[in-house]
């Protein structure tokens, strides 16, 4: 009796380490005991002031369209497990470029230049709202075909900026009638302050910063807020960047997000991150 009693109390303590471990063992464990796959950890990096596109939330938790729509994407890819890895925008394109990050998002704009620095897969990631920040007396100017004729300044773009990259554009496209568009010294210029002060006529700006710097009731420029306008003249594509040597994880992200998109689950974090479906629009998006 006492020797049946040492083995059930035996059996007992094994299965609870057992289960213990289990428990322990968190998400990852889920994933790498799906047919004993081998799964790679990889490090995902997000501009963490960059709200709503990627932030972080008030339980200290990565968040924004960004990082969830990457959150699904890592849900179709049983082979990786996603490291949500916080930093600034500039630490971020650095961090991919040397392979400190295997991949990174910041509403980042398609440019040439940065193709020679980092993949962009087939697949883009979401739509991001481009527009000019005006005085109010210029509400009327909807386009950049309106600011061109006015021959109003725009607030200096930095050459390495994809903004700028978006104003060349349009003035490759329409020769007789083009942007003053001036390469500036820093990566970004304080658009708002600048319009508002006189400074420049516009300047070009995301929608989504422009929301949290002058619509939120907290934004450093919310008493500007019957002063200044955002009108938006286009909606661009906006893309993850991968590191030169994740050709084959670049090509997964393209399987796992053209799924998404075809469930709209895109359409429905855009709305609840945006306040409105920029893929309705989609059609007039020519990048």
């Amino acid at each position: 009796m006492k020797k049946n009693k040492i083995f059930q109390f035996a059996a007992i303590g094994l299965a609870s380490i057992a289960l213990l471990a289990g428990c322990n063992s968190g998400e990852s464990a889920d994933k790498n005991s799906d047919e004993g796959r081998e799964v790679r950890t990889v490090k995902v990096a997000y501009d963490q002031a960059s709200k709503p596109i990627s932030y972080i939330d008030d339980n200290g938790n990565p968040t924004g369209y960004d990082v969830e729509v990457m959150k699904l994407v890592d849900e179709l890819l049983p082979d990786y497990q996603f490291e949500y890895v916080g930093t600034t925008s500039d630490d971020l394109l650095i961090g991919v470029e040397q392979g400190k990050y295997q991949v990174g998002v910041k509403n980042a704009f398609f440019t040439q230049e940065r193709t020679e620095k980092f993949i962009f897969p087939k697949e883009f990631l979401g739509l991001s709202s481009a527009g000019l920040v005006l005085r109010k007396e210029d509400e009327g100017i909807k386009t950049l075909a309106d600011f061109a004729k006015k021959g109003y300044s725009l607030a200096p773009i930095a050459a390495n900026n994809a903004q700028y990259t978006i104003i060349d554009e349009y003035n490759t496209a329409n020769p007789d009638n083009k942007v003053k568009l001036q390469a500036g010294d820093a990566f970004t210029v304080d658009v708002v302050q600048w319009v508002n002060e006189g400074r420049v006529d516009g300047g070009v700006m995301i929608e989504g910063p422009f929301k949290q710097q002058v619509l939120a009731e907290d934004g450093p420029y919310n008493n500007l807020k019957d002063e200044v306008v955002y009108n938006e003249f286009s909606v661009i594509k906006t893309w993850p960047l991968f590191n030169k040597k994740e050709q084959e994880f670049a090509d997964a992200y393209d399987k796992a997000i053209a799924q998404i998109k075809k469930q709209k689950k895109t359409n429905e974090l855009s709305t609840k991150f945006y306040g409105r479906d920029l893929f309705e629009v989609l059609e007039t998006v020519n990048r």
